[in-house]
């Protein structure tokens, strides 16, 4: 049997007697594509009411207009783009990756500062043989080689789900860091608002949330701007720092006192040291963003991606090494109060305090540290619908809001950073322990991954050895700074990491294990199966003889041969009312009256469905609930809701089909017949 057409055909009279002609209407919210098959338009969703209208006329404002699915590829980044949007992050690490070792190594005095620039060498170094590494990724999955699609496909499913609960533990941080990064980038200039600074970090996610709703590409827009803006004032600063530095004109810099009195507590040891650089690792975040996000490239896509990769590399490291470089040369020592940041003493020093290009640096360095959250809006959303697709997180993860971004994902984001600066007070020393030990675990599972990737494909791969030796490489060298970062974090608050990363491959086990029940037990065992032949009980519950009631009826004699209807009363004389009435009607339906002498509905209603269910274990019964719909939304309130309390309760049980058949209000004054009785 085919399927209706939708179309209206309309014979109509033509100009001169006896001239017929037939017009043919298509509704115009469907495009026909083919026979049996249309295309919902935009006008499916255009509001009805005027509540609805204001919030459509809302949503426009805030997130723009509607983007079909066809149009995707439109909506792709460029290298330019591509650069704001996933290299944001590691870019802005610069901004307080020498602070971070800094304010480690002075716990040991002064004179331990002398030790920032070695620990910055070294962490580039290891920078380098990532991006050397993820080059390769990029080359080897193209269509998205993510730490959890490398690892899952070549080491297994459980390898693939640590090497995601570390990345979304620390996507999450990544938002956390880099927006309480931003407020103490602009309490520096702005001092006054340092007591609000969880109110504004909370404002910047909230604006993180909205811009990223909007779409990849218009992100790409909005944001593109902040992060050009910041290299531009923090190379300039570098290169006059460094021109002054050829010409021997730096300026002399004396720290307070204060700062200098606050530090010198600890001794200089191996463990301090590491965990300086482990503090300074957190300049290797965001490298494994360009590796999920290639999807998001405009065609060739991986290519466009290498590019990113190799900018973002060489920017973060230019930048990382000129701030030690000047810190060390001019003799910076970090403020013990965080309410002065190392890039605006540097700044200051360098081009006079409250200068306009003091506050050229702040504004733009507080702007990419704040903007730098955008790179994990980008990639944990596209991680959880990845997952959610394989089964290991809810469905809704998949789902692609009206600007083709994953909403559920960019909502659960912003709540768990949001909530995050809140624990912690916004403070940057307080949740750097907990950040970069899950990004390490991933690098190295990934890279891990690669190794096995090259050995399997070792007969058809020229030059294979030299490609799994670099991977290699690169795996050993994430490991040994993985171990490093948990170790010299470990009592800093890195223990949380390590304990969260287990519980949340837990839950997605869990989550995969319940789809998979689930699909064992939908799934046909034939491809062909006879459609099952089911009789089900009616039951219709009927409050009263009305109009709805009788709708409800009619409907129940179409849907089976066996309907009762059924009258809860609340006293003994409202039932033999109801069935007086009832046998005056003389319906071809019987009706069974269950008195509750204590003024319940639902609880004697179910308990006699459960009395019928067992004369006939098993039976499918069909619950068909009559409902009136109030003119106006504001009558809902005026009324009991029943229906809708009885249809919660009847979802969950067992054998159970529930179907509600709504009446109008405004229907009656257009009907002549009467309820009887």
């Amino acid at each position: 049997m085919a399927a209706p057409d939708l179309l209206t055909r309309h014979v109509e009279r033509g100009g001169r007697p006896g001239d017929r002609y037939v017009r043919i209407v298509r509704p115009r919210e469907f495009r026909r594509r083919g026979p049996g098959y249309v295309v919902a338009s935009e006008e499916v969703l255009a509001p009805d009411t005027p509540a609805e209208r204001v919030a459509d006329t809302v949503r426009r404002l805030l997130f723009g207009a509607r983007i079909a699915s066809e149009r995707e590829i439109h909506e792709r980044v460029g290298v330019i783009k591509g650069l704001a949007v996933f290299a944001s992050d590691n870019i802005s690490s610069s901004a307080y990756a020498t602070e971070e070792i800094m304010r480690v190594l002075v716990l040991a005095g002064v004179g331990a500062l002398t030790l920032t620039m070695p620990i910055t060498l070294v962490i580039c170094g290891v920078l380098a043989i990532v991006v050397a590494s993820y080059q390769q990724t990029l080359r080897a999955y193209p269509n998205g080689g993510g730490s959890y699609i490398v690892a899952s496909d070549n080491l297994g499913p459980f390898a693939g789900l640590v090497a995601a609960g570390a990345l979304m533990t620390d996507y999450v941080l990544t938002v956390s860091v880099s927006i309480a990064a931003g407020d103490e980038a602009l309490t520096s200039i702005f001092p006054q608002l340092y007591p609000y600074r969880v109110a504004l970090g909370i404002g910047f996610v909230l604006l993180l949330m909205i811009g990223n709703l909007r779409g990849i590409r218009e992100s790409g827009t909005i944001f593109a701007l902040p992060t050009y803006a910041y290299l531009v004032a923090i190379f300039g600063m570098l290169a006059f720092g460094l021109f002054r530095m050829a010409t021997g004109t730096l300026p002399a810099y004396s720290a307070p006192p204060e700062w200098r009195a606050a530090h010198g507590a600890e001794a200089l040891g191996i463990l301090l040291i590491l965990r300086a650089f482990a503090s300074g690792s957190v300049a290797l975040t965001g490298v494994e963003a360009v590796s999920n996000g290639i999807p998001a490239f405009r065609p060739p896509e991986w290519k466009n991606a290498r590019v990113v990769l190799v900018l973002m590399g060489a920017s973060f490291g230019l930048i990382f090494l000129g701030m030690s470089l000047l810190a060390g040369r001019l003799g910076i020592v970090p403020d013990p109060t965080e309410e002065h940041t190392v890039v605006s003493i540097l700044t200051a020093a360098l081009v006079g305090d409250g200068t306009p290009y003091h506050y050229f640096v702040q504004i733009s360095t507080a702007l990419i540290l704040v903007l730098a959250a955008n790179t994990a809006f980008a990639d944990f959303p596209r991680l959880s619908s990845i997952l959610a697709r394989d089964g290991f997180m809810p469905h809704q993860f998949t789902y692609r809001g009206d600007r083709l971004a994953f909403s559920t994902g960019i909502f659960v984001l912003s709540l768990l950073a949001a909530g995050l600066i809140v624990a912690f007070q916004g403070s940057v020393t307080a949740l750097i322990p907990l950040y970069t030990v899950g990004v390490f675990v991933a690098f190295t599972l990934s890279q891990s991954g690669m190794v096995r990737h090259w050995w399997k494909l070792r007969a058809w791969e020229r030059g294979w050895w030299w490609r799994a030796s670099f991977n290699g490489l690169g795996a050993i060298a994430t490991a040994v700074v993985a171990v490093v970062v948990g170790v010299a974090k470990f009592a800093f608050g890195a223990w949380m990491v390590l304990v969260l990363i287990p519980v949340l491959i837990a839950i997605m086990w869990g989550i995969g294990s319940h789809y998979r029940r689930v699909r064992d037990a939908l799934t046909l065992e034939r491809p062909d199966p006879p459609l099952p032949t089911i009789r089900p009980r009616v039951v219709v519950p009927v409050n009263r003889l009305d109009r709805s009631a009788l709708r409800a009826l009619a409907l129940a004699r179409a849907i089976g041969t066996d309907v009762l209807a059924v009258h809860v009363s609340e006293t003994h004389e409202e039932g033999q009312r109801m069935q007086q009435r009832w046998e005056r009607w003389g319906g071809p339906v019987p009706l069974a009256v269950v008195e509750s002498p204590f003024r319940v509905l639902i609880q004697p209603l179910l308990a006699y469905l459960d009395a019928l269910d067992e004369q006939e274990p098993g039976r499918t019964t069909v619950v068909v609930l009559p409902e009136f719909v109030p003119r106006h939304f504001w009558e809902n309130f005026l009324h009991n809701q029943a229906a809708l309390r009885l249809k919660f309760r009847l979802f969950f049980r067992r054998n159970t089909v529930v179907c509600d058949v709504p009446f109008h209000l405004d229907e009656a004054y257009g009907e002549a017949s009467e309820a009887p009785g």
